[in-house]
């Protein structure tokens, strides 16, 4: 009745079509469940789980930061000691650990002046031991660490004359009697040894004593004492009257001979001029501490 002029029968077919697409139409059971459970981003158009992602937030996406080294040496969890490192008028403030060794501290110090370990003379009350830590030498906050000592090439140029000198007065030296058989040193030798000279230790190599030398005469017979300041590079050679404070780049040369019958002893001059006539003889130099004693003034170093 609702379709006029259509068959009864051709209605049923007609209703019966369209029910069956509206069938066909209809989303399977369980497939609105699915849908809600992709993933984040995941469209309905179909496509990889990441293609709802926006390119911001890939963007925003950082790798993780990794620590970053200042080029230090590891000192987490080690004390440190604050020193005050000072070499050729400069200073340099320096964060240390108490328990390295002085020889540690050399390397340091290298890297702070370019000055090789083995051309410093560093000095905490004295000369400071290699192989002793900055704890068992008590070095406290704010000490002051004196490093004293040139370039390789600097003391080329120094020692290259010095070295060239020395060679010509030791072939003079060969050409002449024994220096303790003249008689201008005999008048010395004969007062017999000084009664309060230091001890000798023969065939040994000892470095300076942190003490003067001393219980020595000079050339006139008088008493003298030899003070090395390390710290200054200066020597200081010392008499009742008075005190000579000496850089060690002024003196030309140092000589030595052992004295007969006191192989253990030695009489030296220190060369303050370009002749003979500048010499300043010391006698009764204990032996173990003459070839220290031309190391520390002519500056002769093992480079390597």
């Amino acid at each position: 009745a609702a379709f006029p002029g259509v068959p009864r029968g051709g209605l049923y077919t007609i209703i019966m079509a369209a029910a069956a697409a509206a069938a066909d139409g209809a989303e399977e059971p369980g497939m609105e469940a699915e849908a809600q459970d992709l993933p984040l981003g995941c469209g309905a158009g179909g496509g990889s789980p990441a293609a709802g992602r926006s390119p911001e937030s890939e963007e925003r996406r950082e790798p993780p930061q990794a620590s970053v080294s200042n080029g230090g040496d590891d000192d987490s969890g080690r004390e440190l000691v604050e020193l005050k490192v000072i070499w050729n008028k400069n200073k340099y403030d320096v964060k240390f650990c108490l328990d390295s060794t002085g020889a540690e501290l050399k390397q340091k110090i290298h890297s702070l002046t370019g000055l090789p370990p083995a051309m410093q003379k560093v000095m905490f009350k004295g000369l400071l031991p290699e192989e002793k830590t900055l704890r068992e030498i008590k070095v406290t906050n704010g000490a002051k660490i004196m490093v004293v000592g040139s370039t390789i090439n600097d003391v080329l140029a120094v020692n290259t004359p010095k070295e060239a000198a020395q060679q010509e007065i030791k072939a003079e030296e060969n050409k002449k009697e024994p220096l303790c058989r003249q008689k201008q040193h005999r008048k010395v030798l004969d007062k017999g040894k000084p009664d309060d000279v230091m001890p000798s230790v023969k065939g040994v190599q000892e470095r300076l004593p942190t003490v003067p030398l001393s219980g020595m005469y000079n050339k006139s017979g008088g008493k003298v004492r030899l003070t090395f300041k390390l710290e200054q590079d200066q020597l200081w050679i010392g008499t009742k009257e008075r005190t000579e404070k000496l850089p060690m780049g002024s003196i030309k040369n140092v000589v030595s001979e052992p004295i007969e019958g006191h192989e253990d002893y030695h009489m030296m001059a220190f060369q303050l001029g370009p002749t003979e006539a500048s010499y300043y003889w010391v006698y009764w130099v204990p032996t173990q501490y003459v070839d220290a004693i031309k190391d520390t003034v002519l500056g002769k170093w093992q480079y390597f």
